[in-house]
């Protein structure tokens, strides 16, 4: 089968068009032809090899974490699915590789596909989608009538957290240049802020929950807007020791989270806010809770581009510049 992947961390090289075998599939596990796949910054940050102390991958390494497509093949012990279904997927850590025309998924990180979306659609969900449930469900606990702020709400995490915490019932706030505003509004965010001209922590006050995803001056400013005991999510960055626990991640691991982020929590246990970093996990029960709040009508895709297959370093290319508003897609078929 064709793949496109890295044989070493490289910030600035092309993926390579690379020739497998087709996956081998596990009594667990489920065969997956691939219709359409997503971009994700994440796949950007591991080619560069900026996540290599927490995720040691071996090379050659095929990327790509979104997956929709349908089931060919099942192992012995799959209960949930059968040929034929048509599903989608954020695969787990170390079993990525979406970017090709089959993968092998472990069927607890599967879920049927919303039968409203096409395949390109439901590519574009489950890597932002369970980032924004586990930020503002899991870990946060938002609940109706509290107050949100999501940072650049246009991105591909923004324009589905904004979707799901109004969908909770939050006011939701978000940064973003002028130019997004509408779609923005159309996605339930209540107060709007244009990072280019205007200071959010000059506009908002007693906030609930932040989901960071910008820079650590902007993590720091976030803390100015909550109110006592309010939390910040972020998936930028700085990690924890929690996080490195959470993932029983090695002893000098554990050693440079609590360094990185030393500062983060003084500032949180001084302000008596509750600071964690979220790496979201593969979780198909998850996945096909969003499945029903999608089928529901309350969640849409938001997709900025799709691209072919042979396009797939184009397709990279468009979600390092910073430029897509929403989700980047790759279809295979």
């Amino acid at each position: 089968m064709k793949s496109y992947g890295i044989n070493r961390y490289k910030k600035d090289s092309a993926l390579q068009l690379i020739d497998l075998p087709e996956p081998v599939v596990k009594e667990n596990e489920v065969l997956v032809q691939i219709y359409a796949a997503s971009v994700n910054l994440l796949d950007s940050k591991i080619k560069s090899g900026e996540f290599k102390l927490i995720l040691p991958y071996k090379m050659p390494l095929i990327l790509g974490h979104d997956v929709a497509g349908v089931i060919t093949k099942v192992g012995s012990k799959v209960k949930s699915f059968k040929v034929g279904d048509e599903i989608y997927a954020r695969v787990a850590d170390f079993h990525i590789g979406t970017f090709a025309e089959f993968i092998s998924i472990n069927e607890k990180d599967v879920a049927l596909k919303p039968k409203n979306l096409t395949m390109e659609e439901a590519a574009s969900i489950p890597l932002v989608g369970l980032t924004a449930w586990q930020a503002l469900i899991t870990k946060s606990n938002v609940q109706a009538g509290q107050k949100v702020f999501i940072q650049a709400g246009s991105g591909g995490v923004g324009t589905f957290a904004i979707q799901l915490a109004k969908y909770l019932g939050a006011t939701v706030a978000t940064t973003a240049s002028e130019k997004s505003f509408e779609l923005l509004k159309s996605l339930g965010a209540d107060v709007l802020i244009d990072y280019k001209t205007q200071n959010f922590e000059d506009i908002l006050m007693d906030y609930d929950a932040v989901l960071n995803s910008q820079d650590d001056k902007t993590l720091e400013k976030s803390f100015n807007i909550l109110k006592s005991k309010g939390k910040i999510i972020s998936i930028s960055g700085p990690p924890t020791p929690a996080f490195a626990d959470e993932f029983n991640l090695p002893w000098y691991v554990k050693l440079v989270t609590k360094l990185l982020s030393r500062k983060i929590r003084k500032k949180a246990d001084k302000q008596n806010i509750n600071y964690s970093f979220l790496f979201m996990k593969a979780d198909g029960k998850q996945l096909a809770e969003i499945t029903k709040l999608i089928e529901a009508g309350e969640i849409k895709p938001v997709i900025d581009k799709v691209f072919s297959f042979e396009n797939t370093n184009e397709a990279v290319k468009y979600v390092e510049s910073g430029r897509a508003k929403g989700k980047v897609v790759i279809k295979m078929l």
